[in-house]
């Protein structure tokens, strides 16, 4: 399967394709976002280059503004994201305190948000939660959980707004990676760990850290952001989501995980298996962003019959 990842078109550019896709027996979702069919085995046949015009997760081309941009982003969150820090976050947005609403209606608070650290997203956040959805709900008809994690795993990026606390964005957004143990070279922009105070304390600095081989990612403290803050909401909050689906808004972002495989040594049984969906997820997370928007309204009363089935009317947040 193909994900179609275009530059901006005009409406009539849209209307011409719309009728090229329906001729070439391309698939239509239910909110108008085109998934065409691929002669691929494995389903899923992923583009080589985002809207811009760029690699996709192309971190070294400094040529834009925006790739500037996400740069002096990574400096600022690696010397700012330590073990202190992170424990700071879990505690006080531990208490679920600063608000109380439905799943839904934090999808439409999202669409206030906007992440500078993606270089390859300038559009609302919603679109990309339903697109990642729309696509992953193609070709895994059958795992409605999936459709949901898919629909709910950036929903944490609401920490940016006032009503959350307004945190900086390198305390949302972006990469996540271990704390309390030495940072991996794998991670993006490794140089500007080296002013993180945790990069010089030997409690810190090594290959296990504060951890031990094998104890587990659940005992692991990630970097503080929009993944652990959704993870610690729905389990809080006793949704019925199979553990893979926590696995996967808790991780989707520990991209020296899931694409460099560092950090293995510190994975159970459990996680090994429920890294197998994650990186399922990952495709559509990735290569599912796109200027062609879902039709909110068509595909709403399918998402709201999800959260009702896996979530209580009102969460904590």
């Amino acid at each position: 399967m193909t994900i179609l990842v275009e530059q901006f078109v005009s409406d009539s550019r849209v209307e011409e394709k719309k009728v090229k896709d329906e001729r070439d027996g391309e698939l239509v979702l239910d909110g108008g976002f085109v998934v065409p069919k691929s002669m691929e085995s494995d389903g899923f046949d992923a583009p080589d280059m985002n809207f811009l015009g760029h690699s996709f997760r192309d971190y070294d081309n400094g040529e834009s503004e925006r790739q500037q941009g996400v740069e002096e982003f990574y400096r600022m969150q690696h010397i700012h994201q330590t073990y202190g820090f992170v424990k700071e976050m879990r505690k006080e947005y531990g208490k679920l305190n600063k608000m109380e609403m439905s799943i839904w209606e934090c999808c439409e608070l999202l669409n206030n948000v906007v992440d500078e650290s993606d270089p390859d997203l300038d559009e609302p956040q919603i679109q990309h939660l339903l697109q990642t959805a729309e696509a992953i709900r193609r070709d895994y008809p059958n795992e409605d959980w999936l459709h949901l994690t898919a629909l709910i795993h950036d929903l944490g990026k609401v920490l940016l707004l006032p009503e959350f606390g307004e945190l900086p964005q390198w305390a949302v957004v972006g990469d996540t990676f271990p704390v309390g143990c030495t940072f991996d070279s794998s991670n993006i922009h490794h140089k500007y760990f080296k002013e993180n105070p945790d990069k010089n304390n030997p409690k810190y600095n090594t290959k296990n850290g504060v951890y031990r081989e094998g104890c587990g990612l659940d005992n692991v403290l990630m970097s503080w952001g929009h993944d652990d803050y959704m993870y610690l909401v729905a389990k809080e909050n006793g949704t019925t989501l199979p553990h893979a689906g926590l696995f996967i808004i808790r991780y989707h972002s520990f991209y020296p995980l899931h694409k460099a495989g560092a950090y293995t040594h510190l994975m159970n049984n459990e996680d090994k298996e429920d890294l197998k969906w994650l990186h399922v997820f990952n495709k559509y997370d990735l290569y599912s962003k796109s200027k062609v928007h879902v039709d909110v309204e068509q595909v709403k009363p399918y998402y709201i019959s999800l959260i009702n089935k896996y979530f209580p009317a009102k969460l904590k947040w």
